[in-house]
């Protein structure tokens, strides 16, 4: 694939990182034009934007480390900090945005479910080029199949062999939660933090078939189920949960 973009003998920009940075880049020049649209307030947006970036860029790397290759981490501490050499989680990522912006919005005093319905159709947008990422760095790569669409990962081995591309199976899938979510916005009688929920409820279903499909190393499993998995799990219940009761959170300005 393309794990790096040759700038010169002495300069190699690694892929992944560069399009990880791009999904951010695209999503902040998204919010301005969205903020002013939905009335809310742009310092605010701004402020909730920083916090997701860092929260979810430590939560990422915090599960890598710790649940994916404790071991090699612990024979060499400081490789931690050489984030550029790749291993970050989504899951450990989400679970830092949503506790960072959690915090953050009840110290303001402002609610929590308006600003993520906000946030909402960003997290498929991000995620989808996220994915792209993957594909061209050569992570994240399906089992072995004949399919048409097969693709050969050079550096897994055996090499020559076609895999499901499973990036590109979670990206189109993310398009289209994108397209659903600005559709279902329309709703005058949306529940508030329904766009939020409807995403992550989908997006773990569709999660789920991924990491069946999935033959990359991931940790250690329980009961022969990835980590991720069972965070899916966990994600569609809680949705279903929220998408379900009629309570709500009361309504404030954002």
């Amino acid at each position: 694939m393309f794990p790096h973009i040759h700038i010169s003998d002495s300069l190699n920009l690694p892929t992944y990182l560069l399009l990880c940075s791009l999904a951010y880049c695209v999503c902040l020049v998204w919010l301005v034009p969205r903020a002013k649209k939905l009335n809310v307030n742009r310092n605010h947006a701004l402020d909730i934007s920083l916090i997701i970036m860092v929260s979810g860029f430590v939560g990422a790397r915090i599960l890598h480390v710790f649940y994916e290759e404790p071991s090699y981490y612990l024979n060499d501490p400081m490789q931690v900090f050489q984030f550029w050499r790749g291993g970050f989680v989504f899951y450990g990522g989400l679970i830092g945005v949503l506790i960072g912006c959690y915090v953050y919005i009840k110290i303001k005093k402002l609610s929590f479910l308006e600003w993520a319905d906000f946030f909402a159709p960003m997290a498929p947008l991000g995620y989808a080029i996220g994915r792209l990422a993957c594909f061209l760095n050569g992570c994240c790569y399906g089992k072995v199949c004949d399919l048409p669409w097969a693709v050969n990962f050079p550096n897994v081995l055996p090499s020559g062999i076609g895999r499901h591309p499973t990036q590109l199976y979670i990206v189109i899938c993310e398009v289209i939660l994108l397209l659903a979510l600005l559709n279902i916005e329309k709703l005058k009688k949306l529940k508030t933090g329904s766009l939020l929920f409807i995403w992550l409820f989908f997006h773990s279903v569709g999660r789920i078939f991924m990491e069946f499909m999935r033959d990359d190393p991931r940790g250690d499993t329980i009961l022969n189920l990835s980590i991720s998995t069972w965070i899916s799990f966990g994600f569609i219940l809680l949705s279903s949960w929220f998408l379900l009761n009629k309570n709500n959170e009361p309504t404030k300005s954002v």
